[in-house]
């Protein structure tokens, strides 16, 4: 289980009312098919490499293509996998030690070099990698982003002072030490996060760049690799990687399938046509158990609901309108008749699931009050028209309408719910800063630290902060608490920066999810993980 982020499709929490199965065992009877393998349901990804990756649908192909450096335990403490070891004496020098025997699906062995390239690529500004943020810490990160002096846009902008982070250092084949800009209690956690895969030598036409086409079929370290490429909008296929030297899957490989619609794979799983939908579409909950029984699973996940507001824009710069709007939704009654109580009203912004979680930090902004929420709307001058726009491929319909509902109903706004036909779509309008009105989003957590719902989300140079929110006193409480001395410490420090969030009310928390998943007669041992990924090395078929 790696990193996940940006989340596709809404995630279902707390269904004990539904009568749902036990936390995803999937059953074990039979005997299992090792030379079978299984369909699982993901989004359209919007890229295939690792430094370019944040979407849950790509993360899930790439947790089966790739090893991290660390995993976590049932407790969320990192524990090496790739890594023989990762020590610091002070927090800000970190030696990673490799464990010997893996290759990439190529052949080539997996070296330091391997790490060393790969993050340099994804640290380079002009690369544009989305998840370039996640090297900040690494020293000389600032010389490798473009210099915009005029604020003329990129294609004025001077070339970076540096291609490579002067952190990074080559000890031996194994062996390479990252020293770190500010020490950073919980780097090593960080490492089990995707941005953080090695990449081979024939991912490079040259040094720092990535061949063409190397995308659409990614060379790994792990568990299984790509069979042929990947079939835009249709699938993705993987298969076993024998000389993997790490835990050995139950399966021959994998079809990752690419749905549109959850009702169509919600379908294909009822009729033995799928093997896994990570996620049951709304429409079918009061349903699932009696059509599925035991094959109806749930688990505990780190999703995150949300709508965020282009703060770029004049209409939402307000704090007094993001704030308006909030109050006219009723969260809870939303979960009631859209999700049938398998939701949790979300008030703060951090999932539970995290050490420092505080409950109902939102405050009076996220407090269900019509008559308040339509008079502070109106004082502050906010717009007479609504537009909330989601992915199509996420099962969001239903609850963004119902929002709309309300708004209209308590604000005296017009509000319209628009679909983009996939995640990627939206994200790729966000990303231009087209208009697009509220913006439906959703994370996962990369690794297990209120830092991570803070830190990408909201800083002003945050990799998913898509909606332009900047303020200089919270990133330096987020900069204050990666650089605490104890873990206990850097928490006090969130937590003054959660307190920011409400005030400025760039996104409106909604609702924290959970796995709510479904798998078909053919398999067993299914279980989606805290990041909302299959985990590829537990699931098995039953023999026939």
């Amino acid at each position: 289980m790696q990193v996940r982020r940006l989340a596709a499709w809404t995630a279902l929490p707390l269904a004990a009312t539904l009568g749902l199965a036990a936390c995803g065992s999937g059953g074990d009877s039979g005997e299992s098919d090792p030379n079978a393998t299984v369909s699982i349901q993901i989004a359209e990804p919007q890229h295939l490499i690792s430094t370019n990756t944040n979407d849950s649908s790509g993360n899930q192909v790439l947790s089966a293509l790739f090893a991290p450096l660390v995993d976590y335990d049932e407790q969320n403490k990192p524990y090496e996998v790739a890594a023989e070891s990762v020590n610091s004496t002070d927090n800000l020098t970190w030696t990673i030690k490799l464990k010997d025997g893996y290759t990439f699906h190529n052949g080539e062995k997996v070296t330091a070099d391997s790490y060393i390239n790969a993050w340099n690529y994804g640290a380079y500004g002009p690369n544009g990698q989305g998840n370039s943020y996640f090297f900040e810490k690494i020293a000389g990160y600032d010389d490798l982003q473009s210099e915009d002096p005029d604020g003329d846009g990129p294609e004025k902008a001077a070339e970076p002072k540096a291609k490579t982070l002067t952190g990074l250092k080559k000890v031996d084949d194994t062996t390479f030490t990252v020293t770190l800009a500010k020490p950073y209690t919980e780097f090593k956690t960080v490492l089990g996060y995707t941005a953080f895969y090695p990449l081979p030598e024939a991912a490079f036409s040259a040094p720092g760049v990535i061949k063409e086409g190397y995308e659409d079929a990614p060379i790994g370290n792990g568990p299984f690799k790509m069979k042929g490429t990947w079939q835009h909008d249709a699938k993705v296929e993987v298969e076993r990687y024998d000389a993997y030297p790490g835990e050995k899957p139950k399966i021959a490989g994998a079809e990752f399938r690419i749905y549109q619609q959850l009702t169509a794979a919600y379908a294909d799983v009822l009729s033995d046509n799928l093997d896994v939908d990570v996620t049951v579409p709304t429409e079918s909950l009061s349903t699932a158990a009696t059509d599925l029984g035991d094959r109806f699973q749930q688990s505990q996940n780190s999703s995150f609901q949300f709508v965020a507001f282009p703060t770029f824009e004049e209409e939402f710069s307000k704090p007094e309108v993001r704030k308006a709007i909030s109050m006219a939704i009723d969260r809870d009654e939303i979960a009631k008749s859209i999700f049938k109580e398998s939701q949790i009203s979300a008030r703060s912004f951090v999932s539970p699931v995290v050490a420092g979680y505080q409950d109902d930090t939102c405050g009076e902004a996220c407090e269900f009050d019509p008559a308040k929420a339509k008079a502070a709307y109106q004082a502050a001058g906010g717009p007479s028209e609504l537009k909330i726009t989601y992915n199509g491929d996420g099962g969001h319909k239903d609850w963004v309408d119902a929002t709309c509902n309300q708004l209209k109903a308590n604000l005296g706004v017009e509000c319209v719910g628009a679909a983009e036909p996939k995640f990627s779509d939206l994200l790729t309008k966000v990303e231009g800063k087209q208009p697009v009105g509220l913006i439906r989003m959703g994370w996962l957590m990369d690794y297990p630290s209120m830092e991570n719902y803070l830190g990408p989300l909201y800083t002003t140079n945050g990799s998913s902060n898509y909606y332009g929110y900047s303020n200089p006193e919270f990133d330096r409480l987020v900069q204050e608490g990666t650089t605490a001395a104890t873990p206990d410490e850097a928490i006090k420090k969130y937590q003054q920066a959660e307190q920011i969030l409400a005030q400025d009310m760039p996104v409106i928390p909604l609702r924290f999810g959970q796995n709510v998943y479904a798998h078909s007669t053919r398999v067993k041992n299914v279980e989606v993980d805290l990041f909302q990924v299959v985990d590829m090395t537990k699931i098995e078929v039953v023999s026939s």
